[in-house]
């Protein structure tokens, strides 16, 4: 606050002597003017020609004065002097008498003598004459006067600022001191707080002015809580789901050190394989799970890009494992569909569905893989023909770690978790329902794993009427 009252100071002070020499002038312009006028008052034209009619003593009272000088003169229309001082100046007309100036008393300032000077003075025309016929009267004083005045009302409002100010400055600091001290109290219980303690701050003492701040500090708290214990949670799961394959491969590495039998050791062999197949697998499904939490808190951008496209070219590199296990991998083409998106999530997205639906659809089966666009909405489906899900199932399939009790193929029970935390990403929405879908005679198994987005629309173009849309999806 100092610093723009420094900054101010030195123009108000300029704006005071302004106006100080302003208020000063005023009252002893009017004397002037009053001298002006009883000069005036004793010019008389005679035959043309102006008389002056002031005796001497009215002279010497005019000029009296205890502090500044007066002088006054008279001149005619030639410049001759009729009375008075020769030597004051007299204003500049070179194109003759302004229309303004007829009759109307006028101010300047000028220098006599080496001194300041403010001037009255008057242009007298004859009555009835011409233009051309005038007086020019001016009586003019030195500013001693105005600039004492000038100086007292300066000092009578420059001065007390000296005082005025320095106590100001004074009782706001002690005024913001006292004000900011809840703050001060509230910095101070924060900063006492161990690392770990995200328990909410306590209203009670809390000001009403720092109410709102606080309690949306302790929503970021409670926000940051959560995600503590669900980073908790998951730590824990992730360890006990570790635990399982990490033993396994220790008891196969323990029975293959005791086998002698070629055959038998190289059967322990693959069973480590595929231990270490399985956690590989798992921790695999850990970080893609971090990957897409990590993208959501960090907002990345979702650009536009075609489903249908990215679909069938994921789809084509599952074509191998499919072929390996006799199962029957199909894409419906669809054409362009445009969504908003992020490839590289949206990959990882699709490679979790497709895995899980080969993962538990036996051999023999059939997978399909396609985009449908309905209205405003792009639905990209996954179909299996494996053994089903209960409905009861259908949502907690999603949770992390969860697996259907009695399913036989192997997972991490990840997959669809990390589906739904992509899906979330791109305000999209995931669900696996019984496929109900059946060739005429075939009964309905399998699921259809769906995930449905908003299609992204290029703008219309100018001058063109868009057709009605259809805003709802199958």
């Amino acid at each position: 606050m100092l610093a723009p009252l420094l900054f101010v100071w030195p123009i108000s002070i300029a704006f005071t002597h302004y106006f100080a020499n302003s208020v000063a002038s005023f009252p002893y312009d009017q004397s002037l003017r009053e001298h002006v006028a009883a000069v005036s008052r004793q010019v008389s034209f005679v035959d043309g020609q102006p008389h002056f009619a002031l005796p001497g003593i009215a002279q010497v009272f005019l000029r009296s004065d205890e502090i500044d000088n007066v002088y006054f003169h008279l001149l005619d229309v030639d410049g001759s002097l009729i009375v008075g001082d020769t030597e004051l100046p007299v204003p500049r007309h070179p194109q003759g008498l302004p229309r303004s100036e007829h009759g109307e008393v006028l101010f300047r300032d000028d220098e006599y003598r080496g001194q300041a000077l403010r001037v009255a003075y008057l242009y007298l025309f004859e009555p009835g004459a011409s233009a051309a016929r005038w007086v020019l009267i001016e009586v003019g004083e030195t500013t001693e006067k105005r600039s004492q005045l000038a100086n007292k009302i300066i000092a009578s409002v420059i001065l007390p600022q000296f005082v005025i100010i320095p106590l100001a400055v004074v009782l706001v600091w002690f005024g913001l001191s006292q004000g900011l001290r809840p703050l001060t109290r509230l910095r101070d219980r924060i900063q006492a707080r161990r690392e770990a303690d995200l328990s909410p701050i306590a209203l009670r003492r809390v000001p009403e002015e720092l109410r709102p701040l606080t309690e949306a500090f302790n929503s970021m708290l409670a926000r940051m809580q959560h995600n503590v214990d669900a980073q908790r949670r998951f730590i824990a799961d992730a360890a006990h789901q570790m635990r399982t394959p990490l033993t396994g491969l220790k008891t196969q590495a323990q029975l293959a050190m005791r086998e002698s039998d070629p055959g038998e050791l190289r059967h322990a062999l693959r069973q480590i394989l595929s231990g270490v197949d399985r956690a590989s697998h798992l921790v695999d499904q850990m970080l893609a799970l971090a990957r897409a939490e990590a993208s959501g808190d960090a907002q990345q951008p979702l650009l536009p890009l075609d489903v249908d496209q990215l679909l069938r070219e994921i789809v084509e590199t599952w074509v191998v494992r499919a072929l390996d296990k006799r199962i029957d991998l199909g894409y419906e083409a669809a054409g362009a569909v445009l969504i908003e998106g992020n490839a590289f999530l949206l990959r990882e997205m699709i490679n979790n569905l497709l895995d899980n639906a080969l993962r538990y659809t036996p051999a023999g089966g059939r997978v399909t893989a396609r985009v449908v666009a309905q209205g405003d909405f792009a639905v990209l489906e996954i179909e299996d023909s494996g053994p089903g899900i209960a409905d009861e199932d259908s949502q907690k399939v999603f949770d992390r770690f969860y697996r259907v009790e009695g399913a036989d193929g192997e997972g991490s029970g990840l997959g669809l978790a990390i589906v739904r935390e992509i899906a979330e990403l791109h305000q999209a929405a995931a669900s696996l329902r019984p496929n109900t879908r059946h060739a005429d005679g075939e009964e309905p198994s399998g699921c259809i794993a769906r995930i449905v987005f908003r299609v992204q629309r290029p703008p219309p173009p100018r001058g063109s009427t868009p057709d009605a849309v259809q805003t709802g999806f199958a």
